[in-house]
């Protein structure tokens, strides 16, 4: 039986772009090796290309995109957007109420800046997306992360939520469809969420940029269309939908009533004055990608390629002794149980560690998404379903006789 000594294992380490796993496996690449990225939802390396029409407007329009924009990004993009958060039943949005980034991520920050002071609390899920608990963090706040259960489809735990809300509370982070699980919530959870922000007077931050990924033929219900007299703040963009991760188009949109919340507006708008404007190249492609949602489909249907890799990656991990995993219903992502027992496993990073240096294939571990267990670890279904075959195959083989030593 092989063993594998302890690592030493760093506080707070929350994203898979840096900490030991990440250090070892941009040592393994510096020194030539070939690693399989499973651990990032990145399309283009796995043969994923965008809409030739959404290219082709980029690039029709870069010559007029050479100055800067409104702060909040150039009219015709924000009108596409408003046109589409219509098409969404999402309330009281107008062209002023939307704010173009550089990607989801800058805008995270950003709400959060503009909302938190030192001890003032938000809720996240658990698991999150980990921006959203560093963004809380970097803007003097506390994450306060309420329980997603495995065992109803990974939906928010009501109760728990409930529980963990204080007279600090300044807001709930709901991520549907959800990063790390692939979880699609229904309207009945989206409805007593919203029932408990209006209860205790909370903004509704909505992480919405899954919501054209969803198999199954299932719908996307969004969060703001329940709560029209809440603020909800609403984010989306193109770098998943439309396989653009590259070109950083992201937006956020206030939603709902606003008329309790003028100070915070007002600094939203000098946060988002202060960097001038988001990339505006790709700001110009956004009224033609929300144009063109078709080819995305295509991929999620059954034949398609998120489709079958989808289908494939559940059968196969569920097949392996010690692994189980509920099956996503959005999103290209799985989080799978692992075996504690079975396989004497009390660190998560460690168990993701090992796996690299033995196979070369990379995971980000559960605890990096703030999962407190060791019990879980996050994979990316974007490469072909032979890749995976091999990185399942691999998998396999290395959890036949892998134990963890103390």
């Amino acid at each position: 039986m092989r063993t594998f000594e302890k690592s030493t294992k760093l506080d707070n380490v929350c994203y898979d772009i840096r900490g030991p796993v990440m250090d070892e496996a941009n040592r393994m690449i510096a020194a030539g090796e070939s690693i399989v990225k499973l651990n990032i939802g990145n399309p283009a390396p796995f043969g994923f290309r965008a809409p030739e029409a959404v290219l082709k407007m980029m690039a029709e329009n870069l010559p007029n995109t050479e100055g800067y924009s409104d702060s909040k990004g150039i009219w015709e993009a924000r009108k596409a957007i408003v046109d589409y958060c219509q098409s969404k039943h999402m309330p009281n949005v107008t062209e002023n109420d939307v704010y173009t980034g550089n990607g989801v991520s800058e805008l995270i920050t950003l709400s959060m800046q503009g909302l938190l002071n030192n001890g003032d609390e938000i809720l996240v899920p658990a698991p999150d997306y980990p921006l959203w608990t560093a963004s809380v963090t970097l803007a003097g706040g506390t994450a306060v992360h309420y329980i997603c259960d495995e065992q109803s489809e990974w939906y928010p735990d009501i109760e728990d939520m409930k529980s963990k809300i204080t007279d600090k509370t300044k807001g709930i982070v709901v991520i549907n469809p959800n990063n790390p699980t692939g979880a699609l919530y229904p309207k009945e959870i989206l409805e007593q969420i919203a029932e408990l922000a209006r209860e205790h007077e909370l903004i509704l931050f909505a992480d919405e940029i899954y919501d054209r990924l969803v198999l199954d033929g299932l719908e996307h219900i969004s969060l703001a269309g329940l709560a029209p007299d809440l603020l909800t703040v609403s984010f989306n963009g193109l770098s998943k939908s439309h396989l653009i991760a590259g070109y950083r188009c992201g937006w956020m949109c206030l939603c709902g009533d606003k008329s309790k919340a003028k100070g915070y507006i007002e600094g939203i708008n000098l946060l988002s004055s202060m960097r001038l404007c988001s990339n505006v190249p790709a700001q110009s492609l956004i009224p033609a990608a929300l144009e063109h949602l078709e080819s995305t489909k295509e991929l999620l249907a059954p034949g398609g390629r998120i489709y079958e890799q989808r289908e494939y990656i559940y059968d196969a991990v569920n097949e392996i002794p010690g692994l189980t995993a509920v099956k996503p219903k959005a999103a290209f992502y799985m989080f799978p149980k692992i075996d504690t027992k079975k396989f004497e496993i009390y660190d998560d990073e460690k168990f993701v560690l090992d796996f690299l240096k033995e196979k070369k294939i990379l995971f980000t571990h559960g605890g990096g998404f703030h999962w407190e267990q060791p019990d879980h670890f996050r994979i990316v279904y974007l490469p072909y379903v032979e890749d995976l075959r091999k990185a399942m195959g691999a998998l396999k083989d290395f959890l036949k006789d892998y134990r963890q030593l103390r």
